[in-house]
């Protein structure tokens, strides 16, 4: 398929990179240059702009940091105006339920189809192709573009018809691994003032009642205060229980545990770690404790 991908970031260059070596025509847009670059080198095409990225292919892949990102690359820049009919829209960004519903409506006014597919996986899956994808739309613009989420990802999940529902799942996960890095956190300061050491607590919590991915993997950087390079920036942390709280108000949910774990996110951007790895969100519970 000629593919076009734009935001070639930490996640989105790895997977642009899969799409190349599994023989698509790739061609690439990234806000810096270095990563059109680097992707150049391999075999894709590098394009200056999003719509000349888009221009022609058959499918559009984005994968950009937020809302603002998004709606730039996508709509301001008449990325979406140009594109021709059948194209297909494929965001696997992390974004608002709101944008996804407007996103979706846009594209179908237009005849383009529109797929959301956010991922659940850090960089080191998605350089192994191993990503679990979270679709959602029509079922057979899915469909079409399954090819494609079989070279990025180990599953895909179908979760409806409507492309917010893939997004209001994803901000539902990271609600929940936000709520599992801060209950570490709070744990921890709770076993250590009692004198138990930090590293045996985790190892002994992760090997046994907690012995899950997300656990192991953020017990390990809280264990060894291991927070750069962030994997995954704690400031992104903030803007996904941001968008969980805006998501679930939508529909009249509750989620007071989301509001409180926004507030420790401010605080450790108070303390100037939103571009730490979100397992830094842990040193708010030792400041607390009077630990950090």
């Amino acid at each position: 398929m000629k593919v076009a991908f734009l935001g070639l970031g930490t996640m989105g260059l790895p997977m642009a990179v899969n799409l190349v070596k599994a023989g698509h025509a790739v061609r690439g847009w990234n806000r810096s240059p270095a990563p059109r670059t680097k992707l150049a080198e391999l075999g894709a095409q590098s394009a200056a702009t999003p719509r000349e990225a888009a221009a022609d292919a058959d499918v559009v892949i984005s994968m950009l940091a937020d809302d603002a990102a998004t709606r730039a690359a996508v709509i301001d820049t008449g990325t979406l105006a140009a594109l021709k009919p059948g194209t297909i829209h494929v965001n696997m960004a992390t974004v608002s339920v709101a944008l996804a519903a407007e996103l979706a409506a846009l594209h179908e006014e237009q005849g383009i189809g529109y797929v959301a597919a956010p991922v659940l996986g850090r960089v080191n899956v998605a350089e192994a192709g191993e990503l679990n994808i979270l679709a959602a739309g029509a079922a057979a613009t899915v469909a079409a573009v399954q090819p494609l989420f079989d070279v990025l990802g180990q599953k895909t999940w179908y979760l409806g018809e409507r492309p917010e529902q893939a997004n209001a799942a994803k901000l539902a996960v990271n609600f929940m691994i936000g709520s599992a890095i801060g209950t570490m956190g709070e744990a921890v300061a709770l076993a250590q003032g009692h004198g138990v050491d930090k590293a045996d607590f985790l190892e002994l919590v992760t090997s046994t009642a907690f012995a899950a991915p997300v656990y192991k993997g953020y017990g390990k950087a809280i264990a060894e205060e291991r927070f750069e390079p962030a994997g995954f920036k704690l400031a992104l942390g903030l803007k996904d229980i941001r968008l969980a709280l805006a998501a679930a108000e939508q529909v009249n949910v509750p989620l007071p545990l989301a509001s409180a774990l926004r507030d420790a996110h401010i605080e450790s951007l108070a303390h100037d770690e939103g571009h730490l790895d979100w397992a830094a969100l842990s040193r708010t519970a030792a400041r607390r404790a009077g630990q950090a």
